[in-house]
């Protein structure tokens, strides 16, 4: 077993969270991320309704017993979100654990913290990160240039932005951006962080509620078959390069494009229809660069499993026998 602040403070077994990810975090694939001892999010606005997130967030408790939160995340949208009335949601619902992205999540924080609700903000910054902490985040999830969805506009890896932000922030930190498989989970404590995330991985699992024409097209991609777009919009995300990422990028490349002249093509439930029909070129859908990591779809009870049980043999072996004689006299 592998213990850090980040498992001691949220109560998990292992150091390996399933982030909040569109028309993917539902019930199914949440509670068995927390029944293979990791920590899933509920994803907030992929329900039509608060009223339809308390739901959802009762249908995960029917199906685990073990810790569980909900990602509220809040960004610009074609269709403006009653924000402050799904926070009365999760709230009200009981939960404990909250992930926040996107815009500052101050003006929720009065309302999370009164009802004792423990708040992991994901940065793309080591200068978001910072302000996080000291508006009262719990920890922070730290997302390098390789995720999936949005991972800022400074373009800085994981391997860099990890340890600049481990040298700055005091409270817990998961890394977030490229991680897949044990490697990355002991690469991620290494560079100071006390976990890991995971959410293109968490797709390429038999529980994850989307096609499995999806799941097969992420076992056969390479870490080459993403797409940025809205990068002259400055808000930058990372998708599985389909038919409908290229004609996106392909309009933005003429200049002064618009959200107008894309949101044909962007648009929410597009995507949805894309992941659930296996329509693989039907809509935008998010990936990362770890795609080209993933070679199996396998249960989340197999994968995390896997993957502690090979972090602690790197830990245990591979590394340990590089240490010389002389270092351990």
């Amino acid at each position: 077993m592998i213990s850090t602040r980040f498992t001691e403070t949220f109560g998990v077994e292992h150091p390996i969270v399933q982030g909040g990810m569109q028309h993917v975090g539902l019930a199914e694939l949440v509670s068995a991320v927390a029944n293979a001892g990791a920590l899933g999010f509920v994803t907030a606005l992929t329900q039509p309704s608060p009223e339809a997130l308390t739901k959802e967030i009762a249908r995960t408790r029917e199906l685990t017993d073990k810790p569980f939160g909900v990602n509220l995340t809040i960004l610009p949208t074609l269709k403006p979100v009653p924000y402050e009335e799904y926070a009365r949601a999760i709230t009200e619902s009981g939960i404990k654990i909250v992930e926040t992205a996107g815009n500052n999540p101050q003006p929720f924080l009065p309302l999370f913290k009164e009802a004792g609700i423990k708040v992991i903000h994901k940065c793309t910054s080591v200068r978001h990160a910072l302000k996080a902490e000291r508006i009262g985040c719990d920890a922070i999830s730290i997302d390098g240039f390789e995720c999936a969805g949005h991972p800022g506009e400074d373009d800085i890896p994981g391997l860099v932005l990890i340890p600049c932000a481990a040298a700055q922030v005091s409270i817990p930190m998961i890394a977030s951006g490229g991680f897949g498989d044990a490697r990355g989970l002991v690469a991620a404590l290494a560079l100071g962080a006390d976990g890991m995330n995971m959410g293109t991985r968490f797709m390429a699992t038999q529980e994850a509620p989307i096609h499995d024409r999806i799941k097969q097209q992420l076992v056969d991609a390479t870490e080459r078959d993403t797409a940025l777009i809205f990068r002259t919009m400055r808000n930058t995300a990372r998708v599985f390069k389909n038919e409908v990422a290229e004609e996106v990028r392909s309009i933005e490349a003429k200049g002064n494009a618009t959200i107008d002249d894309i949101k044909h093509l962007v648009a929410g439930e597009r995507g949805k229809q894309a992941l659930k029909a296996g329509e693989l070129d039907g809509g935008i859908w998010s990936a990362g660069m770890v795609a080209g990591l993933i070679h199996d779809v396998p249960t989340c009870a197999e994968l995390v499993s896997r993957i502690m049980r090979e972090a602690t043999a790197i830990i245990d072996g591979r590394l340990s026998a590089m240490r010389t004689a002389e270092a351990l006299g």
